[in-house]
């Protein structure tokens, strides 16, 4: 479908959602000029879609009160989207939406027409999403449908957490608030009545999870965007520095996208620098290298790979 066609569809879903829209802001949402909303209009009131305008500082365009577009009105590419957003449900949520994403998609490709049924068949062989989740969603499965439950409902939840930090568990009751995915991990925000403040917890670290009989009021200025974006921001952080060998350059090369800077050495060596969100990780990491990497900082890093490298040498005598 040609873009004038996209946006003639587009025009009259913002005219039916909301009357009385000035030319000016029509422009500004469909990304044209005010000349060419009003052609726009004038080429829905040739195809006999009844458009009206009324003048006055509160007038504008809309739609004849009662007109409604036909359903399922798709572009090849937006039925493409749908269809791929019903594949991504399933493949993050598992059995919990399985049955509801296969059946939307069986419907919705039921009532499309052969073009964007072509569309959507050549983009299920190749466009893949797959292994998004490093868990085993089965295993995550009761946790995720309690929690859902708990979400919905606003229901306190208590349960075993172990953090990677400290080897003992903590024992929390937490008001949740949304289930997150992120980094191929799913985690429940909640306010933990532990710690008086809002945390994330990773879901595959919970343990003995129960669902109480208490409920709570979430509280309305609580914006999870915004929390998840805060909250990347104000996690500790750890300035790494590691040095490739030149032997195991090509290694960085080809992983650019892990590192914040790159720095190639007259030796063939590179250096690399990355933020970790703790020296746990950070060691792992410089270690999954082998001898093909060495820590350049910070210091404490250093300290903690030479003990983990003598600690692992000794299991093979």
């Amino acid at each position: 479908m040609t873009q004038p066609a996209t946006r003639l569809i587009t025009l009259i879903l913002l005219l039916q959602n909301q009357p009385n829209q000035k030319a000016s802001d029509l422009a500004e949402k469909l990304g044209v000029s005010v000349r060419t909303v009003h052609r726009y209009l004038a080429m829905l009131d040739e195809m006999g879609i009844p458009v009206y305008s009324e003048r006055g500082p509160y007038g504008g365009f809309g739609l004849v009160r009662g007109y409604k577009m036909p359903p399922l009105v798709f572009t090849p590419e937006e039925a493409v989207a749908v269809t791929l957003g019903t594949g991504l449900v399933e493949e993050m949520w598992g059995q919990l939406y399985r049955e509801a994403s296969q059946g939307a998609s069986a419907k919705l490709e039921n009532l499309l027409p052969d073009e964007q049924r072509s569309e959507v068949a050549w983009a299920r062989r190749s466009l893949i999403a797959t292994r998004m989740n490093r868990v085993d969603l089965d295993l995550l499965a009761p946790s995720l449908e309690m929690l859902r439950h708990a979400v919905r409902e606003r229901r306190t939840v208590q349960f075993t957490y172990r953090p990677v930090s400290r080897p003992e568990p903590d024992c929390r009751q937490v008001n949740p608030y949304a289930l997150v995915f992120r980094g191929g991990w799913w985690y429940v925000v909640a306010y933990c009545l532990l710690r008086q403040e809002m945390r994330s917890f990773r879901i595959d670290r919970i343990e003995a999870l129960q669902l109480t009989e208490d409920t709570f009021q979430a509280s309305e200025s609580f914006d999870i965007h915004t929390y998840l974006a805060e909250e990347w921001q104000s996690q500790p952080q750890i300035q790494v520095k590691l040095r490739f060998i030149p032997q195991a350059a090509h290694v960085a090369l080809t992983n650019r996208s892990y590192w914040d800077a790159v720095e190639e050495q007259p030796d063939g060596a590179i250096i690399v620098t990355m933020v970790m969100p703790d020296l746990i990780s950070a060691a792992s990491t410089a270690l999954a290298y082998g001898p093909g990497v060495t820590v350049l900082e910070p210091e404490v890093l250093r300290a903690m790979v030479a003990d983990w490298a003598q600690a692992i040498a000794a299991l093979y005598p």
